[in-house]
């Protein structure tokens, strides 16, 4: 990830709920090693050209972002802060939602959505201790600062027949299909669950697992942003 540069000046500035959204995405892709270019937020928030276009130079002039000379988006220092924020409110959210309120776990992270923007720095901090600090979302994505842990995970995509795994993070761009995310949560394809890869079918772009006595389907592009770890054997 480029160094975010040292633009300090609009610590007073609170971003707007729609530059959070921009700001967290930004956040997610430079954490996962992707350059990142308005056509991409297009692509990923459902929105014209035009209007990425619009919004980019707005925080550009209230210097949550810099672009360079390819018109690649950099965080300032504030911009990458305010990102950090953002993404780890929102995980807390999630966690309050599912620990206290008992939401299934399918739809957390859409109510996560609406909650997120209205969580002050102190309703932060006592979610944070109530909650234990936790490194990781409920479905398995990092917190800001605890990315490492997650290092040696590997998409499912990238096992072969036969092989046994456990399932440790549904990436954050799943997250917001609620039809998949109640599909993986009625076959316990979950955090911490156990599976076998029965049959990859490269012709028609599906892998078949079994998790307890339940078959889950999975199209190549599902599978390779849920991240797993082998399970060695003695």
């Amino acid at each position: 990830m480029k160094r975010p540069l040292d633009l300090t000046d609009n610590k007073s500035k609170s971003p707007t709920p729609t530059i959070e959204d921009y700001l967290g995405i930004i956040y997610t892709l430079h954490r996962d090693g992707e350059e990142v270019y308005g056509a991409r937020l297009a692509e990923l928030l459902n929105v014209s050209a035009p209007t990425v276009t619009v919004t980019l130079q707005r925080m550009v002039r209230d210097e949550w972002i810099v672009l360079d000379e390819e018109k690649k988006i950099h965080f300032t220092n504030s911009g990458l802060a305010a990102a950090s924020t953002i993404i780890r409110r929102h995980m807390l959210t999630e966690w309050m939602l599912s620990k206290i309120l008992k939401l299934p776990w399918s739809e957390i992270h859409e109510e996560a959505d609406r909650i997120e923007h209205t969580i002050s720095g102190d309703v932060e901090k006592s979610l944070q201790e109530t909650l234990d600090d936790p490194t990781h979302c409920p479905h398995g994505n990092p917190m800001p600062g605890s990315e490492s842990y997650s290092d040696s995970w590997r998409p499912i995509s990238a096992f072969h027949e036969k092989d046994q795994i456990i399932i440790r993070r549904i990436h954050e761009f799943l997250e917001s299909d609620h039809e998949l995310m109640k599909y993986l949560e009625n076959h316990h394809a979950l955090p911490g669950s156990l599976a076998t890869i029965i049959e990859v079918l490269p012709f028609n772009k599906t892998i078949k697992l079994k998790i307890s006595d339940q078959t889950v389907i999975l199209g190549f592009d599902v599978a390779s942003n849920i991240f797993v770890e082998p399970i060695t054997k003695e």
